[in-house]
């Protein structure tokens, strides 16, 4: 899955580094451009290593959510933005919902990756995915001409969530991410606010390169990450 322009649409400011900081970097190291919009920066319910300091504050949590993920973000090539709707509860009215799908149009991607519409422990996810499926809904019209700017649908794709076996993710696209898996080892390194977080998605990143390696027959495969795609992939030939 490579490609010319993504956007990876999280609920909070870290989703993208755990679930799509290989094929971020792998799209950037292929001359492609990436952008990683946050809904919000998780600072109520994804930040608790920082609130255990004496003091702490919502705007300071933000501060450095922000320098984490940008941080982050540079790490693998990409440039991060953060909407800031607040987490837990994410809320999107339409005016948030307009916000979304104004990035979607002004960024054009070919490929948008999102959250899984089922999360049974984290409330904010199954809300992003859909805010952003109607927003890239909106943002490329019916595909007739309209009132308004409209851009190709891009293909979307689901990353992969925490556990996947109880948020209806099946794996159908495995990306190889073993040439830039030291970038997205150095990405997760700059979140320490979720720090628990690093190991776990650097095993889940060999697990997936056994399950690429034996669906693909490529022994060279050493990690790599799973998405499952929304949209029909439209091909002149099988």
């Amino acid at each position: 899955m490579s490609a010319r322009k993504l956007m990876v649409i999280g609920a909070h400011a870290a989703d993208f580094v755990w679930r799509s900081g290989g094929v971020i970097a792998v799209t950037t190291a292929n001359s492609g451009v990436a952008k990683v919009i946050a809904l919000s920066y998780g600072e109520r319910g994804e930040s608790g290593e920082l609130w255990k300091q004496e003091g702490q504050t919502v705007e300071r949590v933000k501060e450095i959510r922000h320098g984490e993920a940008q941080r982050a973000a540079a790490a693998l090539g990409a440039e991060f933005e953060c909407l800031d709707l607040g987490d837990y509860p994410l809320q999107i009215d339409p005016d948030a919902l307009i916000r979304i799908s104004d990035t979607i149009r002004e960024f054009a991607p070919d490929v948008l990756i999102t959250h899984t519409d089922t999360d049974p422990f984290n409330p904010d996810h199954p809300v992003a995915f859909g805010a952003v499926s109607r927003a890239r809904g909106l943002a490329a019209g019916a595909g007739v001409a309209s009132a308004f700017k409209t851009v190709t649908p891009p293909a979307l794709f689901l990353f992969e969530p925490h556990q996947p076996e109880l948020c209806n993710f099946t794996p159908t696209t495995f990306v190889d991410i073993t040439p830039v898996m030291e970038k997205k080892l150095a990405a997760m390194s700059e979140m320490k606010a979720q720090q628990y977080l690093q190991s776990y998605y650097a095993q889940r990143a060999e697990h997936r390169g056994n399950h690429a390696r034996r669906s693909s027959g490529d022994a060279q495969i050493r990690q790599a990450e799973a998405f499952q795609r929304v949209t029909p992939q439209v091909v002149s030939e099988l």
